[in-house]
């Protein structure tokens, strides 16, 4: 374990000296919204030393190296909207928030790219490009208040996965402060580059372990003249999921294939106090098409709808998007609703196993007297699922969590899948990631991380634990 330094009068001073006194916070009550992000219980939380709010790329650059040598820990903070624990101060020192970094630097119509700071809320990207008659393809569940730079630190995937991709695959090239305090842009607006490792790419998911992005150019695509939702409802899980693959093998592309299980469905239509389609008995599949001829589209829907009920679904329906879209995306909102502490896991199978994953979690839920909802991206195999305490104690609580997760990502590993399909590891799952990963992976992950990062000071303790 790296034995670091802490934060005293002298270095504030010069914290304070590289970005202005109005933003470098020590204040304990100014400080606490920094103590945390979307994971909840006590664990997960511990105050920074400081937070510092740089607002330019030669700021992050002069915090590093002030950090570097005084052997100061750096922890880079978008939204706070993750889930892994990834953004919080475990072993003290600075939290860098990138929240002053939010402008849209150029939107290049001719070359189809949008370069952004990281601190730009995601929906005000997407936002920027639709004006522009464009379309940005990341579309996290958390659009509305997660930053683009979190997004491109954890490799965030949404609801458009299915056709575009994960997040990774919208960045063309990144800027970026490496953690010896080097500014470096990697790649740029290039539809193609194999001029040597594709560097970018290694740092779009490392959670902020092996540099700060203060700069991201995003692919942009033109934008389709129509979208049409469907509202799947099946009578469970397994025929539910079983619609996906016959759907991908008809011909058809589409932008998203959504799943969400009963309970999760129920818990949803609680929170936004609504009543929703078949909320008692149903799973839903949402599908998600878009194109320029509206009478192709017509004709996929149709192809659908025979699709789903020949598989045994309920009913198939044309919905208004934006109700279904936000059923969809208060599902993790929900479960915090219901219960205070809960924990979202988020792994990811081949996509023909996800009724698998589900029916266990089913299995669990009855073994261990714990709610659990499913949700999640089903055209790419991604499975949500949120445990709920609920009312149990806390030490009931800490002896059963372990044991579900313990299960779970044993059948998970066992049918080819892993830990994280976009949430990242962060703190939360860093005993999972060394307990289930490859060792000889481990090895090259460790061994990247000390390459780039000697005095592990960017975000120690987050995906591994160097000794």
């Amino acid at each position: 374990m790296t034995s670091y330094n802490h934060i005293d009068e002298v270095i504030v001073g010069k914290l304070k000296a590289i970005v202005g006194e109005k933003f470098v916070v020590t204040d304990p009550d100014r400080m606490e919204g920094y103590a945390h992000d979307g994971v909840t219980g006590p664990e997960n939380i511990k105050m920074p030393e400081v937070v510092v709010k740089p607002g330019s790329v030669e700021e992050v650059s002069a915090i590093v190296k002030l950090a570097n040598a005084a052997l100061l820990p750096v922890v880079p903070r978008g939204g706070g909207t993750g889930l892994a624990g990834g953004a919080v101060a475990f072993d003290g020192g600075i939290v860098l928030s990138t929240e002053r970094l939010n402008r849209i630097v150029e939107i290049d119509k001719e070359n189809m790219v949008l370069v952004t700071e990281p601190g730009v809320i995601v929906d005000d990207v997407q936002k920027v490009a639709r004006d522009a008659g464009c379309f940005y393809a990341g579309d996290p569940s958390s659009s509305d208040s997660s930053f683009i730079g979190g997004n491109i630190a954890t490799n965030s995937g949404g609801m458009n996965a299915v056709k575009y991709g994960t997040t990774r695959q919208q960045v063309l090239g990144l800027e970026i402060v490496t953690p010896e305090g080097e500014i470096v842009t990697l790649g740029g607006k290039l539809k193609k580059n194999s001029t040597g490792y594709c560097l970018s790419q290694l740092i779009a998911g490392s959670e902020g372990t092996l540099g700060i992005i203060t700069k991201a150019y995003l692919k942009l695509m033109p934008k389709a003249q129509n979208v049409i939702d469907l509202l799947a409802v099946f009578p469970d899980a397994r025929s539910a999921i079983g619609i996906v693959s016959k759907i991908l093998h008809s011909g058809i592309t589409p932008i998203g294939v959504e799943f969400m299980d009963n309970s999760g469905i129920r818990c949803v239509a609680q929170f936004l106090k609504q009543s929703v389609p078949y909320e008692e008995v149903g799973c839903y599949i949402i599908v998600s098409l878009e194109g320029d001829n509206g009478d192709v589209l017509d004709e996929q829907s149709m192809l659908i709808n025979d699709l789903c009920m020949e598989n045994g679904a309920l009913e198939v329906l044309a919905p208004d998007s934006e109700k279904i879209w936000r059923i969809r995306k208060s599902f993790t909102e929900a479960s915090r609703a219901r219960s205070m502490v809960y924990t979202s896991e988020d792994m990811v199978v081949p996509p023909a196993r996800i009724a698998d994953v589900v029916e266990k979690m089913g299995a669990l839920s009855e073994k261990y007297g714990i709610a659990i909802h499913c949700a999640g991206h089903a055209g790419d195999g991604n499975v949500h699922a949120d445990m709920l305490k609920d009312k149990m104690s806390d030490e009931e609580w800490a002896e059963k969590l372990p044991a579900i997760r313990n299960e779970i990502y044993a059948m998970v590993y066992a049918i080819g899948g892993k830990l994280s399909g976009e949430h990242g590891i962060g703190h939360k799952r860093l005993d999972l990631f060394r307990s289930f990963t490859d060792p000889v992976e481990y090895k090259i992950t460790m061994a990247i991380k000390k390459a780039l990062d000697p005095n592990n000071i960017m975000n120690p303790g987050k995906i591994i634990q160097l000794s």
